[in-house]
């Protein structure tokens, strides 16, 4: 016997057909006679417009300037997610109104876009360019922008996949835009998957159970035929789900090939092991095993953005928000390269800035990924890993001798004086630039460094920096930053236009319409339901 939802009864948990999958390894068959089967008022759910929101997002305290001759060191490891945008893109075209400002991470709205940079030579997984270019929302400020673009691999020549898809099937995923969506996004994936592949399904609600043995590939049929049985009920013991993920993929791990667990899930863990920081605690343990983790966040009402995007962090992964089926294409099929294969892991910048030539900076973004300046070498520190075929962008606010700085007041040192500036200093040099990373399966860190010259680049010559300005512009609106100077939505919008080049994809175009959308939505009050 199965439950299944019917008058909004909550089933007391989520079960696949037995028939399909042959019952739960581990996991007894429920036995539950008709006396015994709650009734239709025990469990019944309010009204949607009577739920309340629940959504968290981890608080965001933008970036403030900070004076060069005080903090010449600017360190952080680099984030390629995406979840961000698309949430906004929701906010903004699903449900009518402006985002929460801690929901707009604004490297994560840059970093949804490709750009125009080089492919990586010789041996290292990524190149780097950087642009220094004028501030289109201040005109005595310039902008520096650096790039990292990763190599890109042949769709059709991936390494063998050994993937493990942990599928969030409590009660708060009875929607249709969460475990529809999810099932329907996983079936894509499924179709990418060949003889040498192998996918395991897991599903946890009050318990966890192995919905399906990892099965080779080419058996598309009783993949998905488990798939489609999923069903919604109970509470959200993910702690549990997470173990034997982890388990069932390191009993089938593919020394030389992709290893991943992909957990697809609203974030809404109640039961178990639940706590963010007990959570983030297990995903740092089970990461030793060279498995690493994606998450696919869905739903409304009650998204846990801030512990998805800290569990993809912690394990070596990324965090996409999944709001349509076309956005799961994108995120699974059309950049499963840079989903699936990590090309680089702890992937970590430090900038330093000449005195000389920069008399304070801003890094717009990556408030929750800064490092210590000790951190940079530390190789027991994690940051950020790098996809293949990602781009990662990031973008510095500078304010160049002579303009005055918004850093504030600080009182002269009593005890020693600003360090003097070395001979360097009298160079056109703009910044220095070193990364350090990982290959996937080392432990110790290798060092690439760049000098930055200090040449601008006219903003109107290049079209990626005017896209690339509009789309921060519009984070620094939509968040309502005290640092967006003159930056209006016509100004994003002028940006975005002269910057839209071929577009391929379209992405550019929508983005432009979701411009067009906040300008209309500002004025009108964020509610929370």
């Amino acid at each position: 016997m199965t439950f299944s939802w019917s008058r909004r009864i909550i089933a007391p948990l989520a079960l696949v057909s037995l028939a399909a999958c042959g019952g739960y390894a581990g996991m007894a068959s429920p036995r539950v006679s008709p006396a015994s089967t709650p009734s239709p008022s025990a469990f019944a759910l309010p009204d949607a417009a009577e739920q309340p929101n629940t959504e968290s997002y981890q608080r965001i305290d933008e970036n403030p300037f900070l004076e060069t001759s005080r903090n010449p060191l600017s360190t952080f490891g680099i984030d390629v997610d995406t979840a961000s945008y698309s949430n906004v893109r929701r906010f903004l075209t699903k449900e009518g109104r402006l985002p929460p400002k801690d929901a707009v991470r604004i490297e994560e709205l840059i970093n949804y876009f490709s750009y125009n940079y080089p492919a990586p030579q010789g041996s290292a997984p990524f190149s780097v360019t950087s642009h220094l270019t004028d501030c289109p929302w201040n005109p005595s400020h310039r902008l520096l922008r650096i790039g990292l673009q990763g190599k890109k691999v042949d769709l059709a020549r991936l390494p063998p996949r050994n993937l493990v898809f942990l599928i969030d099937v409590s009660g708060s995923m009875n929607d249709p835009n969460k475990l529809p969506l999810v099932k329907g996004a996983l079936k894509l994936l499924v179709d990418q998957l060949g003889e040498n592949d192998r996918v395991a399904i897991v599903v946890y609600a009050g318990s966890e159970g192995l919905a399906l043995p990892s099965t080779p590939g080419h058996k598309k049929q009783d993949i998905l035929q488990v798939l489609s049985n999923l069903e919604a009920g109970g509470s959200t013991n993910g702690g549990a789900g997470i173990r034997l993920a982890y388990r069932t993929a390191r009993e089938n791990f593919r020394p030389n090939g992709i290893n991943r667990v992909i957990l697809a899930t609203d974030g809404d863990f109640n039961v178990g092991t639940s706590s963010p920081s007990d959570l983030e605690r297990l995903i740092e343990e089970e990461r030793k095993s060279g498995v690493f983790l994606t998450v696919l966040g869905v739903g409304t009402g009650n998204v846990k953005d801030s512990t998805m995007e800290r569990l993809a962090d912690k394990g070596n992964g990324n965090y996409a928000y999944l709001d349509s089926m076309q956005e799961a294409k994108k995120v699974l099929v059309t950049q499963a390269g840079g989903t699936l294969v990590t090309i680089a892991k702890d992937v970590k910048l430090q900038v330093e800035f000449n005195p000389k030539r920069v008399q304070a900076y801003r890094l717009i973004g990556y408030e929750n990924r800064l490092l210590r300046a000790e951190d940079f070498r530390d190789d027991r520190k994690d940051a950020g890993d790098l996809g293949a075929g990602h781009s990662v962008t990031a973008i510095y606010e500078i304010v160049p001798p002579g303009s005055i700085a918004p850093t504030g007041a600080v009182d002269p040192l009593r005890y020693q004086s600003p360090t003097a500036a070395s001979p360097a200093a009298d160079s056109t040099e703009l910044v220095t630039v070193k990364l350090r990373y990982k290959e996937p399966s080392e432990t110790a860190s290798k060092e690439l460094v760049f000098v930055v010259p200090d040449r601008l680049t006219k903003l109107d010559t290049d079209a990626d920096l005017q896209f690339v300005s509009s789309v921060a512009a519009f984070g620094m609106l939509l968040r309502g930053s005290e640092h967006k100077g003159a930056a209006t939505y016509g100004l994003v919008r002028s940006l975005a236009t002269a910057g839209k080049g071929p577009d391929r994809e379209g992405y550019r175009a929508e983005f432009l319409r979701l411009v067009d959308l906040a300008d209309k939505l500002t004025g009108i009050p964020v509610v929370t339901r």
